[in-house]
């Protein structure tokens, strides 16, 4: 399945700053009510790639990287700053001042096919991907593997981006790498994200929201690690096409037809919710929560600028509905993420491309996934395209090991390790 966590090292060589190229404008920009929604967490993403065929050097790679992002970082001024209190708003806001992102450039003592794609934990969490951030909004890590394969890792800030907007960042930089130019001019613009007004809004979003206080904080979070049965832990996973159009003609009926994620995400919430139940949690809730990209949602009969300036726009635009399931099933609808229920999220990735957009000049990606950070107790799952064909998914998973046991043990027909062999290795 893969090297172990602790039989390869890697050492980083160099640890700088780069800046947005000039020219650039200092300037603050504010949140937009979407913006808010994202409590203060990291979110990273990965792509794996094989040995460039060209020939050319680590460090020329590195250095053409790096000149690519500043150029890159001129297109996305928040990118380069950071978050804090303005006090002219008196609010926390972008404080787009071109301090920089952090760039690492490090060198592992482990070859690709080596990996353990499957446990995340064993080989990106401390070693490919960089640490939390200690400085702006985003940090990268460059890692050259024993055989010339190199990993991209990027963990950023939430508050700032969601997936789509990450990917677009990511998918500009290998552009600028590739050809100097991007095809895609991000939007910052508020004016039509209908700013808030602080004073005024629907007691609906009581129905689904609650006042942010830090839930995060182990002590306190309902999925406590004091037990190793509640530790969580990153997996993935693929599943093949034909499991998907099985799971899908299971969630039809009546003639009314649902779509591969609806099935797979009542499958999957089927399968915590019976966890719960195995393991004498029949008080308990399991909610899930859907990520929904909202941009062509808000757009709708708006007209083609519109519709344009959301295609654009940079930031989360990210609603989670949300429903709740007793694990002896009947279903309702929860207010609230509850203290105490069982919670995920479900976002799906598959429409971001990335194994054709994240090509920096040396070959499209052999493998790319999202990665949560292992101090995050809240529990995500994002389903994305397989690099092998486009029937198939794959769905990463940061879920306490007790559920992941038990959908490994009842749904192993369904999920699959991630390993070498699929990805072509």
């Amino acid at each position: 399945m893969g090297i172990g966590y602790d039989s390869f090292l890697v050492n980083v060589v160099k640890n700088e700053v780069v800046h947005a190229d000039q020219p650039w404008t200092h300037h603050w920009l504010p949140f937009t009510n979407f913006d808010l929604l994202v409590p203060p967490l990291d979110v990273g993403s990965i792509f794996f790639y094989k040995k460039p065929s060209h020939g050319v050097s680590f460090s020329a790679i590195v250095d053409t990287l790096k000149a690519s992002l500043s150029r890159t970082l001129t297109l996305y001024p928040p990118m380069a700053g950071v978050i804090a209190w303005n006090e002219d708003a008196g609010e926390n806001q972008i404080h787009c001042n071109n301090g920089g992102v952090c760039f690492i450039e490090a060198v592992a003592d482990a070859e690709l096919k080596e990996l353990n794609f499957y446990n995340p934990d064993e080989c990106v969490e401390g070693k490919l991907m960089p640490k939390k951030l200690v400085h702006g909004v985003l940090v990268i890590q460059v890692t050259k593997l024993k055989c010339d394969g190199i990993v991209i890792g990027v963990m950023v800030d939430h508050r700032l981006v969601d997936g789509y907007s990450a990917n677009m960042f990511i998918s500009s930089w290998a552009d600028m790498t590739r050809t100097k130019t991007s095809s895609m001019i991000p939007s910052f613009g508020r004016s039509y994200m209908k700013p808030r007004s602080p004073t005024i809004h629907s007691p609906l979003i009581e129905n689904v929201f609650v006042p942010f206080s830090p839930p995060f904080n182990l002590d306190k979070n309902p999925m406590i690690r004091k037990y190793d049965e509640y530790q969580i832990v990153n997996r993935v996973y693929y599943i093949e096409g034909e499991q998907l159009k099985m799971l899908q003609l299971l969630a039809n009926e009546n003639g009314c037809r649902r779509s591969k994620l609806v099935a797979f995400t009542s499958f999957l919430w089927k399968a915590i919710a019976s966890s719960m139940g195995n393991f004498r949690k029949d008080n308990k809730a399991c909610n899930v929560v859907i990520a929904v990209d909202g941009r062509t949602r808000l757009s709708h009969k708006d007209g083609e600028e519109k519709q344009k300036l959301m295609v654009s726009h940079f930031g989360n635009v990210l609603s989670m509905p949300l429903g709740s399931k007793k694990p002896e099933p009947r279903p309702l609808i929860s207010k609230s993420l509850v203290d105490g229920n069982m919670s995920f999220t479900v976002s799906a990735g598959q429409r971001f491309e990335t194994m054709d957009a994240i090509n920096f000049g040396w070959g499209k990606v052999t493998f790319g996934s999202c990665h949560v950070p292992s101090e995050r107790s809240d529990c995500f799952i994002m389903t994305m395209g397989s690099p092998k064909n486009n029937e198939d998914w794959v769905v990463y998973m940061h879920m306490p090991i007790k559920h992941m046991s038990f959908i490994e043990a009842h749904a192993n027909h369904v999920f699959k390790p991630l390993n070498a062999d699929y990805i072509h290795i």
